[in-house]
């Protein structure tokens, strides 16, 4: 399904892609096939896909793995699969709001941790990921197509300008690889920006609750601005609920200790630590707060 049949199918059926949720639906074919080809996925599989949109990439997925999982936001392409019965016979539709879903329950459903692919509507790309992440423990792996901004700083490292809170957050629990490139040209209608795809591998043993939500706090603190020191970020922005300071001196002075005891300095910014580094001080501030 080129652009030009893109935009019939959808007059047709008096849709239209929607800029609110950033819709950008993939059409040409031989992509969707490279990208469910890149995915890896064993024919045995069940996959959740996030966005059927037209069903170029559906169709693709469906031919490659045991059955398919479909979450679709938009009433009116549910209604245009249903109606014209487009999918093949192992594509289920589910109409939610991914951001909503309970992902315990796919789990329980399908029998294993999840296998996910997502040509990603912009409008969500950011939530998503942290949706993800809040779901780490019942996701083995999510094949991803969002646009190139957000991919490279999900793959950021230390001392780039990417690299930030969802960097450390995503990679803390996850390995992060690229995949392949897609230009706008894939897409109707065509965005102004380029996709990435990239693989997220959850971490066999996830980081628990309680120390993400720490890494978290911490993390959002040291990037609160990004030209402040890590030592001042803390200070004005990490609450310490449970340690009581006299004066922001005493916090100045706790602070700098527990960042001496993990080997980092004060007067550096934060976008030059390490993941490891954030994880240490994390797990330093939550064993004496």
């Amino acid at each position: 399904m080129m652009n030009g049949h893109a935009r019939r199918t959808l007059e047709e059926y008096g849709l239209a892609p929607s800029k609110r949720r950033g819709q950008n639906f993939l059409v040409h074919q031989g992509t969707a096939r490279a990208i469910v080809s890149k995915a890896s996925f064993s024919k045995d599989d069940h996959v959740i896909e996030i966005g059927v949109g037209l069903g170029a990439l559906t169709c693709c997925l469906a031919e490659a793995v045991a059955r398919v999982t479909g979450f679709e936001v938009d009433r009116g392409i549910i209604r245009y699969h249903q109606e014209q019965k487009t999918l093949p016979a192992n594509v289920e539709l589910v109409h939610e709001d991914i951001l909503k879903a309970d992902f315990s329950r796919m789990r329980e459903r399908i029998g294993r941790p999840l296998r996910i692919i997502s040509n990603l509507p912009y409008s969500i790309s950011n939530p998503f990921i942290f949706v993800l992440i809040d779901n780490r423990r019942h996701i083995e792996q999510a094949v991803v197509l969002l646009q190139k901004e957000v991919a490279d700083r999900l793959q950021a490292m230390p001392g780039s300008k990417e690299f930030g809170v969802p960097s450390i957050l995503l990679q803390s629990c996850a390995r992060v690889t690229a995949l392949m490139h897609v230009g706008p040209a894939e897409f109707y209608p065509r965005p102004k920006v380029d996709s990435s795809l990239i693989r997220i591998e959850f971490n066999d043993v996830p980081i628990s609750d309680e120390r993400y939500t720490w890494l978290r706090a911490v993390v959002r603190a040291a990037f609160s601005s990004r030209r402040k020191t890590v030592l001042n970020n803390l200070l004005a922005s990490l609450s310490l609920p449970q340690q009581e300071f006299s004066d922001q001196p005493a916090k100045r002075r706790y602070l700098q200790s527990v960042l001496e005891r993990v080997s980092i300095k004060s007067d550096i910014r934060a976008e030059r630590i390490e993941i490891s580094k954030f994880k240490e001080l994390a797990k330093e501030l939550s064993e004496t707060a």
